[in-house]
């Protein structure tokens, strides 16, 4: 594969990221409550439909010679990946916007530290996803993945992380950061993604075989995520449906993406 194309894959979500974190630039004022509501759920629709047809479908795709156990490598990384996460969840001091104390172990942190480092955390996933399934397109034979559907989920990734971005840079600004700190934070916040994305890349050069479970690892992260950190977003303060609505969206364009590209 070209490797402008490789570069241009694994960047493509940290535009989204920088985008987000800009409008700290020109915003006065912070995030309410139903916007806040709004992004969180339609993050957490295109991290499920990611998750389900450019992770957990390519997984059992790529394990068809086993027959009716297909899905064996699909379950083990899933849970794989759940674990892990779980595990950083409560390693890693972190702060959730909504949020007025820290999770993780205890830490002498700034808050604005935490709250870049709940959504630094929360990105490794979606740099892992993109990385692995570059890795598969890379790989030798087919993988049934091909660059348009890998490009889908960098875009797809991008285009949730624009909202995450503005979740990271905009708190901090209320919180008292300036504006080139608050948006540089936001910015640095998503560096973690195409960084993860090329370890990924290349530690499954030495391991192709695994491929099927890696994939799925990077979808039980993602999905761990989602259910820990994003859903409960979607339902704080007074009673809405925008955080389901907006999960419907989110899920919607990022199927439609994937259908459509891969």
């Amino acid at each position: 594969m070209d490797i402008t194309a490789l570069a241009i894959g694994l960047l493509i979500p940290l535009v989204g990221t920088s985008l987000g974190a800009s409008t700290v630039l020109f915003s006065r004022k912070g995030m309410s409550e139903t916007v806040t509501r709004v992004l969180a759920g339609f993050a957490a629709g295109v991290m499920i439909a990611a998750g389900v047809w450019s992770l957990l479908i390519p997984a059992m795709e790529q394990s068809a010679d086993m027959g009716q156990l297909a899905f064996v490598p699909a379950v083990v990384g899933f849970w794989a990946g759940t674990l892990v996460l779980l595990a950083l969840d409560r390693i890693i001091p972190h702060l959730h916007p909504t949020d007025e104390s820290a999770e993780g172990l205890p830490s002498k942190l700034g808050k604005t530290t935490l709250m870049v480092l709940a959504i630094t955390l929360h990105n490794i996933p979606e740099g892992m996803a993109v990385g692995v399934v570059f890795a598969s397109l890379m790989a030798p034979g087919s993988t049934g993945i091909t660059l348009a559907g890998a490009m889908a989920l960098s875009i797809g990734i991008a285009i949730q992380n624009t909202p995450e971005g503005a979740i990271v840079s905009l708190p901090l600004r209320a919180a008292g950061e300036s504006r080139g700190r608050a948006f540089t934070k936001g910015v640095a916040s998503g560096v973690v993604e195409p960084i993860g994305a090329a370890l990924t890349i290349a530690a499954a050069q030495f391991v192709v075989p695994i491929l099927p479970y890696l994939l799925s690892f990077a979808a039980g992260a993602m999905t761990y995520v989602v259910v820990e950190e994003l859903v409960p977003e979607t339902a704080q303060g007074k009673h809405s449906n925008m955080g389901a609505l907006s999960f419907a969206v989110g899920f919607t364009v990022m199927m439609a993406l994937d259908v459509a590209l891969g």
